[in-house]
């Protein structure tokens, strides 16, 4: 028997299927978010350009920038090189291509972002070739030499009446009664006379004086009713004129002598009747008035009148966290520790956590193969059930960081230890954790409720969710992403950083920041919408396993991210490391969770529907509204323990014309250690509290003078914190040995106003969350997997009557504080400056004295000598010798 032929394994040809569809539906990058789809950029090598003769400088210049090359040149070009070729990415766009010849315009500026440019239309090609602006001048010259336009002016019409002006004749309103007409008028020769001024007093003399008092008329006491009157909307216009201008006449007086009694009006008015009778009506009332003001009750509780209305929930006394529930996985979570937690935001009762392996460096690197068999997943968790887990999402390396997307709950965005992001849409799995009831039909609203009121049989069984989409390893990061966030559903960004208006409602980006000294903002629609396949036995489809939702399919392996963000060091070459990012926005996400506005976040999910992700390239080609006055401006806090307040705009080069990032506006190095939270308080949008090293510190936006608040050094170090979400003046740090430090500014702002030991083991990140208006809880995980979920107490939860404003005081005098050292360090500067000149001054004066002016002073301490000598020899009975000075030292003082 002959040798058996080997078959072909069915998974090759599916790999080779695979690929073959990847490769002929790759989509090449046009200019369409900046409004031209037609726009094509390409890199074209030296030896590509002397094939298709079109040398930069030499045969394309900036005057003469376009070329025209054959179809079928480019073609055979791609079948002698394949891969290799220049036109390789818009291989597409040239077998689509209708014409016989492709233009390829020369882009000196890199407006688009290359050296060249492909036209993929033929519109667009005659457009450029031959401008139509050309062909409309001279249109318009011929028609002006052959036409010459005759103005003819408008032919008034006669008016023709539909009898309006009876109605409003018959509506106006008519004066029934007479004006009357007064005529003031004086004699001739009192026209220009002197006037004399005198002092009068206007009791004493009636003549000079006339008053006209307000008095109510009994005649005119009937309320005026409702009246219906037409008026015309133009009123009718009359032409007069005067002589001279009119002015109101006014009786004015000024009493500059103050008017007073004499003795006799005095005694007389004091025994009057009618003042006893007026002191004895009121005195009773001043005497009741004069007690409420000066008498009060000694017996009085000051603290019960400050305390709050008592409620039946808590006691104020209370301060301390209570262990409410912790869960640990005792199958997934062995040798692993939990890096990320998050509440669900519309189900009561479920959090999220991601766990990772607890190693270093070094062992990860040793023990590779060992973990590419173990999953990483991210766990949901729910009150009802401490052991097993609800959900189970797949990744293919640790996370590191996650978030829930603000607009759609179901979507779900973390941050992979080796650079990717992983997109996962549990909509699928919704059921599992959330009860839809409805009866009597589909028009009733569909009421949420959390897992834990579901039956318990349904829970025991955990499901593993694959993800939807990785991003790209080759464009992405290339170490561990450290933080992760959604931007808000109001506004969007451009490949430049510019902000426009989001029309669509929904969040479709997020920024991402790695130790690599990268910081991306990511976009999760589609470069460009799908095209319409022309011929249907060439279209092929993909295989889809059955458990991986579509959503973000266009995503998978080919997501890169839209802006590129680095952060240069002053006066080196190199970048800093970011580890934390705190945008604006985080405000009012964070406020979203005080206000507990779950029945927006719902309506978001139930507007967005299932398939909304997958609807929003078109809103791609519509013209965006800009935000010009949006704060582009973010904090960033680093692996060396910097703060860094940067823009993420980006701005064109000068030589190169490529996009390059700004350079940091103010950079601080206040902590010892990198830093691991950045946060923005839930009611400023201008404070950040930032932790890392030993210390903490509270930054206000637009304040460079340096932070409010600076912690002195720990003995421990700090390791994970978080605001309080109802308190203003509340914020958690933990710290390595398993206490957690709660600070008060409202009670100390030096150091923490309690410490509470919660494990034995380094805390690795703290999340608070409101459950009800009585009851809020605070999640804590330690380096060993476990979650401790703790109730936070009356005193910590409950804000005082005018805390937010007795907190904003507070940074306000911090402001003030920092403004006026600052100022007192320039005044020392410019004193100090001061000081140095003029002791400059005094020694240039000393060396600049004249011989006669030394001689002077030389003189004058001898002769101080010689009277001393004197008092000394006298004083021990010698008599001093005036002849032993020197003769040459005596003609000198002479």
């Amino acid at each position: 028997m002959g040798p058996k032929l080997k078959k072909e394994k069915p998974d090759s040809k599916a790999k080779l299927a695979k690929q073959k569809v990847t490769y002929e539906e790759a989509v090449p990058v046009s200019m369409e978010s900046v409004g031209h789809p037609e726009i094509f950029p390409l890199v074209l090598t030296t030896k590509t350009q002397e094939i298709f003769s079109c040398r930069a400088e030499e045969d394309v210049t900036e005057e003469h920038p376009n070329k025209l090359i054959k179809k079928e040149d480019i073609i055979q070009d791609l079948r002698n090189r394949a891969g290799i070729s220049d036109f390789h990415p818009v291989k597409k766009i040239v077998m689509e291509y209708p014409g016989e010849e492709l233009l390829v315009v020369y882009d000196k500026e890199f407006k688009y972002g290359q050296s060249f440019y492909l036209i993929g239309t033929e519109e667009a090609k005659e457009s450029i070739l031959n401008p139509p602006v050309e062909q409309e001048d001279t249109e318009e010259v011929k028609e002006s030499v052959e036409e010459v336009y005759v103005y003819k002016p408008p032919i008034p019409k006669p008016w023709v009446s539909l009898g309006s002006e009876k109605e409003i004749e018959e509506e106006s309103v008519q004066e029934s009664t007479v004006r009357a007409k007064y005529k003031i008028s004086r004699k001739r020769r009192q026209f220009g006379a002197p006037i004399k001024f005198g002092d009068l007093n206007a009791s004493s003399v009636k003549e000079n004086y006339i008053e006209c008092t307000a008095y109510v008329d009994k005649n005119y006491t009937i309320k005026q009713l409702e009246k219906d009157i037409g008026i015309q909307m133009i009123p009718v216009l009359k032409d007069e004129h005067t002589q001279t201008q009119w002015k109101y006449p006014r009786n004015a007086a000024i009493q500059y002598v103050p008017r007073e009694f004499s003795k006799e009006e005095r005694n007389n008015l004091l025994q009057s009747k009618d003042l006893q009778d007026f002191l004895n009506s009121v005195s009773l009332s001043v005497e009741v008035a004069l007690q409420q003001n000066e008498i009060m009750n000694v017996f009085i509780d000051d603290w019960k009148a400050l305390a709050e209305e008592e409620t039946t929930f808590g006691d104020k006394t209370d301060s301390h966290l209570k262990e409410y529930q912790s869960f640990t996985d005792l199958h997934n979570i062995k040798e692993k520790t939990i890096t990320c937690i998050c509440w669900h935001p519309t189900i009561y009762g479920l959090i999220a956590v991601s766990i990772a392996e607890r190693l270093s460096y070094e062992d990860r690197v040793q023990f590779s193969g060992r973990l590419l068999l173990q999953p990483s997943l991210i766990l949901f968790w729910s009150f009802s059930d401490p052991i097993h887990p609800q959900l189970m999402l797949q990744s293919p390396e640790d996370i590191i960081c996650f978030q829930f997307c603000p607009s759609n709950p179901n979507i779900i965005a973390g941050g992979c230890i080796n650079g990717q992001i992983v997109l996962w849409d549990i909509s699928a799995y919704a059921e599992r954790i959330v009860n839809i009831k409805g009866s009597g039909g589909a028009s009733k609203k569909a009421v949420l409720k959390p897992i834990f009121l579901l039956e318990p049989d349904s829970n025991k069984e955990s499901l593993y969710v694959r993800h939807a989409a990785v991003s790209s390893i080759e464009h992405g990061h290339k170490k561990i992403i450290t933080d992760i966030h959604w931007l808000a559903d109001n506004f969007e960004l451009n490949r430049m950083g510019y902000v426009f208006e989001n029309r669509s409602g929904i969040s479709c980006q997020l920024v991402t920041c790695s130790i690599d000294c990268t910081i991306y903002f990511w976009d999760i629609r589609p470069t460009r919408p799908p095209p319409t396949p022309v011929d249907k036995k060439k279209e092929e489809t993909v295989e889809v396993p059955h458990d991986v939702p579509p959503t973000f399919l266009h995503l998978d392996l080919t997501w890169r991210p839209l802006i590129k963000i680095t952060l240069a060091k002053n006066g080196t070459t190199l970048d800093h490391c970011p580890v934390k990012v705190s945008l604006r926005d985080d405000y009012l996400h964070y406020q979203a969770q005080v206000l507990k506005d779950n029945q927006t976040l719902q309506q978001k999910a139930q507007i967005a529907g299932e398939d909304a992700y997958q609807n929003l390239e078109s809103g791609l080609t519509k013209i965006l509204k800009p935000m010009e006055d949006y704060n582009t401006k973010f904090f960033v806090g680093t692996e060396d323990g910097e703060v860094i307040y940067t823009d993420w705009r980006m701005e064109r080069d000068h030589d190169s014309g490529r996009l390059t990032s700004q350079k940091p506006l103010n950079r601080y190095l206040v902590h010892d250690g990198s830093i691991h939270t950045v946060q923005r308080s839930p009611f400023y949008n201008d404070i950040v509290l930032t932790i890392g090293g030993w210390n903490v510190a509270i930054w206000k936006e637009g304040v460079p003078q340096g932070p409010l608040l600076q912690s002195s050094c720990s003995s421990k170090r700090y390791t994970a914190g978080h605001w309080s979400l109802t308190r203003a003046g509340v914020f958690f740090v933990g710290k390595e040995d398993g206490y957690i430090d709660i600070w008060d500014l409202l009670e100390k702002t030096h150091e923490p106003a309690q410490t509470q030991n919660i494990c034995i083991t380094s805390i690795t990140y703290i999340t608070p969350w409101m459950i009800a208006s009585k009851q809020q809880f605070v999640a804590i995980a330690d380096n060993y997997g476990t979650l401790h979920i703790l109730e936070i107490p009356w005193t910590l939860s409950h804000p005082s009557a005018n805390e937010v404003q007795s907190v904003n005081n507070y940074f306000d005098r911090e402001v003030s504080h920092l403004r006026y050292t600052e100022k007192r360090k320039e005044i020392r500067e410019k004193e100090r400056a001061e000081m140095q000149l003029e002791s400059e001054r005094k020694k240039v004066k000393v060396f600049q004295k004249s011989r006669e002016q030394l001689e002077a002073e030389l003189k004058i301490s001898y002769e101080e000598y010689l009277d001393l000598e004197k008092q000394i020899l006298g004083n021990l009975g010698v008599v001093p010798d005036t002849d032993r000075i020197p003769s040459s030292f005596r003609d000198l003082l002479l």
